[in-house]
């Protein structure tokens, strides 16, 4: 995914959870925070950060010109806007039934080719971020599948952790997930992590141990549990390569 009108700033605060104060060009700017986590051990004062500014905000009816996307911890690139992951993981759906995995000992999801991909789609009393349709390499055979997109922006000790804070609708999600694998659907949980340089995953258990104890029993469900980083630049996110998912 790409964003347009990139600047860079320095972070002064974040009166509440929807905006913050950045010095940009000489003057003090307020931006909308697209992301409505915590993000405390990344929005410090002082931390250089990314913007997307908008030029037509006026016209358009926003509220303010500028967006805040990124930003530099220990000089890493982090893409903190939480719309990213799932445009982002849409993208990697795309290419991946565009044939870009050639190689069946490499390909993402075994040997099924996704297509039919469509976004937001409800099940019962769940919405999941991605509804698309498996096609088998070998047998062809079809089946309905789903996939739940988590952004991931907490790094602890070169692990990356999710949830940064409790999220009865992140569990709501997972247990949707395993309702709709037992009616017969493939299931998939993807960690999108918003950064590269990451030698795992795992759940927050000291944040939310519920939501790691429901991770778990939907992986022994049956429900795929994916994680991947992302090549993030000022401008772009990529996802990009297999995390290694520590559950056990």
């Amino acid at each position: 995914m790409t964003y347009e009108h990139i600047v860079a700033g320095t972070f002064i605060s974040r009166p509440n959870r929807f905006i913050a104060h950045v010095e940009t060009g000489n003057r003090t700017v307020v931006c909308h925070v697209k992301n409505t986590g915590r993000c405390r051990e990344l929005l410090i004062p002082g931390v250089t950060v990314i913007l997307e500014f908008h030029p037509d905000a006026v016209l358009s009816g926003r509220k303010t010109e500028y967006d805040l996307i990124g930003v530099y911890k220990n000089g890493l690139l982090i893409n903190m806007d939480s719309q990213a992951p799932n445009k982002a993981a849409w993208e990697w759906l795309v290419s991946l039934g565009g044939g870009q995995y050639t190689e069946k000992n490499h390909y993402p999801l075994g040997s099924y080719v996704p297509f039919d991909i469509r976004r937001e789609a409800t099940h019962g009393d769940s919405r999941f971020d991605l509804a698309f349709s498996l096609r088998n390499r070998d047998t062809k055979a079809v089946s309905p599948a789903f996939m739940e997109v988590k952004g991931v922006t907490l790094e602890e000790n070169g692990l990356a952790l999710f949830p940064d804070a409790p999220t009865k609708r992140g569990i709501k999600h997972l247990k949707g997930l395993i309702r709709a694998h037992e009616e017969g659907y493939e299931a998939y949980v993807l960690f999108v992590i918003q950064m590269k340089g990451i030698l795992g995953f795992t759940p927050n258990d000291i944040t939310h141990p519920a939501f790691g104890e429901t991770l778990r029993q939907a992986r022994e469900a049956g429900v795929h549990v994916l994680a991947y980083d992302c090549l993030v630049n000022p401008d772009t996110m990529t996802v990009d390569s297999p995390v290694k998912v520590m559950l056990d």
